[in-house]
């Protein structure tokens, strides 16, 4: 029972990972998505600016259009308000830095306005889970404002440009709705169809069946997300419920369930075509409630101290660093740090490996097609509209990939106010690059995330907390479908963050040793009772008789 308390394992040798860092994965199934969403943003604002002469306005018109990139992963009920918060984030940050910039020209002082900003972005994008891209862009655009010369008088313009550009990323986002209005939350329960066949097809056991449970009991959660958040139920979402549930379904008896039907389905929600209807068991036809289980913003601020702590510092030693070197655009160094820290060290070693790969191919492709964008300032913003493009194509599939253009593209930008000299930009680029990273991660090392184990030792007893509730309700005679189906559901959610948190301090330095045995049985004898459960619940073919009774109302 995963109340028992084995001797906790000794963590292994923390190792700074480097296989498979530079590897490049799938692209994202929605990659195109926010390409042209971005390209669709940009272009009109810079286009009308270029016609006027003005170019110089782009940095102020690219903060909102940038805003383009967040949220294509919600449901559109959802995405409407999630957009508004991310241009009102972008336009709260971007006000502080002009004012700054307007009231002081001491770059020191500059830098930790910076670093506070970045710091307070980080937080509040992971906290509320806004992302990709999460505060990188935000912090780019609020830094690299701190620096361009401004008075108080022009902040109210700017800010207006922003606005209105933001307003058009608002409107390119969530046009799509009026093709494909259930569009996003049909690929979420495609993603989870998807991930219990890839479970099924281990049968539970054999190497790598652990990670791939996992991986599909987080797309399911991730699903009921995304349902929960559609507004009102329709017809539609009572169909896509039906399909989590047997996704669910197949995770709790991998060895029973039927890949290729799974698999079929999430191929049927592609496009416009009606929804699978998948008959369910007569016992759970009308419970699907599902369960809310995203914790209070209160409750995920504390495991985000150390990350708010790593980032305000290194930010700062970074641009004070670039500074003390004599380096014009400290801002560089400042989000080359910000863009490092993940949810623990390991991570955090990976994405600066990534950084600089990235960052310094990049500096080679700007030096290849500034000859080009130097021609006339049309082709200059082209070719910024191409990066930006290619950018979201490589992102999905490694952070390096993405970076190689997002790294001319941050150049040429540099540029919309008059042409520079290319050799000292790419010198400059190259030097913020190799700081940012390095005391960057020097911070992550230095601020130590202690709490780690507590937060696991919380994950255990919750979990163990969802499983004692649901077996106890397995005991009664009667438990009623819809706390057998509250129980079940909280538990899958119990492991879910159980399995994330484990993983989340697996990666940190300089704590006590992990109760992974702890957590391996917690794991286990949860499993088991899910599987029970949605045994009881008819989900699952009875053991003596190997069937179930299926009711196919729409």
């Amino acid at each position: 029972m995963s109340s028992a308390n084995p001797a906790p394992v000794s963590p292994p040798a923390r190792r700074l990972p480097l296989a498979g860092v530079l590897r490049a994965g799938r692209p994202s199934e929605i990659w195109f998505k926010p390409a042209l969403s971005v390209v669709a943003a940009i272009a009109p604002p810079n286009l009308t600016l270029l016609a006027l002469g003005r170019l110089d306005l782009a940095m102020y018109t690219m903060a909102g259009s940038l805003c383009a990139l967040y949220a294509h992963n919600r449901p559109y009920a959802a995405r409407a308000g999630a957009l508004v918060w991310v241009v009102l984030g972008m336009l709260g940050g971007l006000a502080v830095a002009l004012v700054a910039a307007s009231l002081t020209g001491s770059a020191v002082v500059l830098v930790t306005v910076g670093a506070l900003l970045a710091a307070a972005q980080k937080v509040l994008c992971d906290v509320t889970r806004v992302g990709p891209p999460g505060n990188v862009v935000l912090t780019f655009v609020s830094s690299a404002s701190l620096f361009a010369p401004q008075t108080l008088a022009q902040v109210p313009g700017h800010l207006a440009l922003a606005a209105a550009t933001g307003a058009w990323a608002w409107l390119v986002c969530m046009a799509p709705a009026l093709v494909r209005p259930h569009g996003p939350e049909r690929r979420a329960t495609a993603s989870a169809l998807k991930a219990a066949a890839a479970y099924a097809d281990t049968g539970g056991t054999g190497g790598g069946h652990a990670r791939a449970r996992a991986a599909g009991y987080a797309a399911v959660q991730a699903a009921w997300q995304s349902l929960l958040s559609t507004g009102a139920p329709s017809r539609t979402r009572r169909a896509l419920e039906r399909l989590v549930v047997r996704a669910e379904a197949a995770l709790a008896a991998p060895a029973g369930a039927d890949a290729g039907r799974l698999r079929t389905w999430a191929r049927e929600l592609r496009g416009t075509r009606p929804v699978p209807q998948a008959g369910l068991p007569r016992a759970a036809a009308d419970e699907l409630a599902g369960v809310d289980a995203a914790r209070s913003l209160w409750a995920r601020l504390g495991p985000l101290t150390p990350l708010a702590v790593r980032t305000a510092l290194g930010c700062a030693l970074a641009g004070y660093a670039s500074l003390a070197l004599g380096i014009g655009r400290p801002y560089w160094a400042l989000v080359t740090a910000a863009s490092l820290y993940q949810a623990n060290i390991a991570l955090t070693w990976s994405r600066a490996v990534q950084r600089v790969v990235g960052n310094v191919v990049g500096v080679l492709v700007f030096a290849a097609v500034v000859p080009l964008a130097h021609l006339h300032q049309a082709v200059l913003v082209l070719c910024c509209l191409a990066f930006s493009f290619g950018a979201e194509v490589l992102i999905s599939r490694n952070y390096w990939l993405g970076s190689v253009c997002v790294t001319p593209m941050a150049l040429l930008i540099t540029e919309f106010a008059g042409f520079q000299e290319p050799g000292e930009l790419m010198t400059e680029r190259v030097v913020d690059t190799a700081v940012g990273a390095l005391v960057g991660f020097l911070a992550a090392v230095a601020v130590t995330n202690r709490r780690a184990g507590d937060r696991v030792e919380r994950a255990l007893t919750a979990a163990d907390r969802a499983r004692v509730r649901a077996a106890r309700l397995l005991a009664e005679p009667d438990p009623g479908t819809a706390a057998l189906e509250s129980a079940r559901r909280g538990l899958a959610v119990a492991l879910v963050d159980l399995r994330a948190t484990a993983d989340a301090a697996a990666g940190e330095w300089w704590q006590r040793a992990l109760p992974q045995e702890r957590v391996l049985l917690a794991e286990q004898s949860g499993h088991r009772t899910l599987a029970a459960t949605a045994r009881r619940q008819g989900l699952l073919p009875d053991r003596g008789t190997g069937t179930e009774t299926e009711d196919a109302r729409p």
